[in-house]
């Protein structure tokens, strides 16, 4: 008799895995068939450009303190006092909020573990987080494991904006969490201001009569990313309930070392409450703290960024590939992806066709829409022009 090792909903997790690593691992089997050089793996976003070169000293002279006693042991759990005082600090503008302090910060392991913390501490089984679509995928496990249930709401127009009106419509009295992701990740788009504002004051009108209220939570790990004169909005200052997660992945090229952070609205009635309790579910889910290294890493770098020129070039070097091959797409914003439109609306025949021209893409019905494909352009710029023929082969 087969033995029954793992939970019946992590069985269901393997079994429907996301499609981004699963065509990772294609592109991966396709490189040893055919060689490196006739694979272009727009897959995965990992970030390729290098971190600031600020970054080679830093790292020296950590190097030189780790090695002082406790030079590498335990900290506070919420993390190391002065990093989140200068994040506090670096915070304050971005996110126009002028009193925000070290007290309403918690660092945590990426911008994912600040998801996992968060919805650990504020959900109750059957509660609903709603999220416009399409979305980044690993949202519905995060919000799974503690009983949450995703409720995509889809985005309008062809350049996927925020539809307050649809999202507002969705809300039920189970739901807890309205979460945002700008940059969006699959399709670049940036949120404006006045559909942001507009969402805000209606949550604030719901929280009004509500016991639980609705947080609206902001996942920014593409905020330095914003092309053509484009602004990402702050949203931790558009409500009491907002609160905003975000991390040094991509911006600082760190994505290695997992730091991020959650920042909550020091103008919420028991902010000390919800703070102390996701400092106690980072803890108490086994991350104990983020890591030293990367916190004192990062805290030397809060000024700096990645060269987002390349980004750039590679964005528009994508556009016209795309465009070449006749495929419909919006031109991002922000982020490192697209998000085009297939021929004849099946994303996953369209992708095996494009395997067969040696290009590696995600169906976007691993992001919660089908007849799209989501390419990330966090690639050589060569890769990119070099797969235009068979772009344009795939779909002929």
């Amino acid at each position: 008799m087969q033995k029954c090792l793992i939970a019946a909903d992590i069985a269901d997790a393997m079994a429907n895995a996301s499609w981004i690593r699963r065509m990772f691992e294609a592109g991966n089997e396709l490189r040893r068939t055919r060689g490196a050089d006739k694979v272009f793996d727009f897959s995965l976003g990992n970030p390729d450009v290098p971190p600031p070169a600020k970054a080679r000293d830093v790292l020296h002279a950590l190097a030189d303190d780790a090695v002082r006693p406790c030079g590498l042991g335990y900290m506070p759990n919420a993390g190391l006092p002065e990093f989140r005082a200068n994040l506090a600090e670096h915070l304050r503008s971005e996110q126009a909020v002028p009193n925000l302090t070290a007290a309403q910060l918690t660092v945590t392991v990426g911008a994912a573990g600040a998801l996992v913390t968060f919805f650990r501490t504020v959900l109750e089984r059957g509660d609903e987080v709603l999220v416009p679509s399409p979305y980044f995928v690993e949202y519905g496990f995060y919000c799974g494991h503690f009983g949450g249930i995703l409720k995509p709401v889809p985005m309008k127009g062809p350049e996927f904006a925020l539809d307050v009106k649809a999202l507002l419509a969705a809300v039920t009295d189970r739901t807890r969490v309205i979460l945002l992701n700008s940059p969006n990740n699959p399709t670049g788009a940036v949120y404006t201001e006045a559909d942001l504002r507009a969402l805000a004051e209606a949550v604030n009108a719901l929280n009004a009569t509500r016991e639980r209220p609705i947080f609206m939570l902001s996942d920014e790990p593409y905020r330095v990313f914003a092309f053509d004169g484009a602004t990402v909005p702050p949203v931790l200052s558009l409500s009491p309930y907002a609160a905003v997660l975000g991390s040094f992945s991509k911006s600082l090229s760190l994505a290695g070392e997992r730091i991020g952070y959650i920042a909550v609205n020091p103008a919420l009635e028991g902010w000390e409450t919800l703070a102390a309790a996701l400092t106690m579910s980072n803890r108490t889910l086994g991350y104990v703290n983020a890591p030293i290294l990367g916190q004192k890493l990062a805290n030397a770098l809060l000024d700096e960024r990645v060269d987002l020129s390349v980004y750039d070039a590679r964005r528009r070097a994508m556009a016209e590939v795309l465009s070449a091959a006749g495929l419909r797409f919006s031109m991002p914003r922000g982020a490192f992806y697209f998000f085009p439109e297939v021929p004849g609306g099946d994303d996953v025949a369209f992708c095996g066709r494009l395997m067969e021209q040696g290009i590696i893409a995600v169906p976007g019905r691993g992001f919660g829409m089908a007849g799209y494909i989501r390419l990330c352009s966090a690639v050589d710029i060569d890769i990119i022009r070099h797969s235009a023929d068979g772009f344009r082969a795939a779909c002929r």
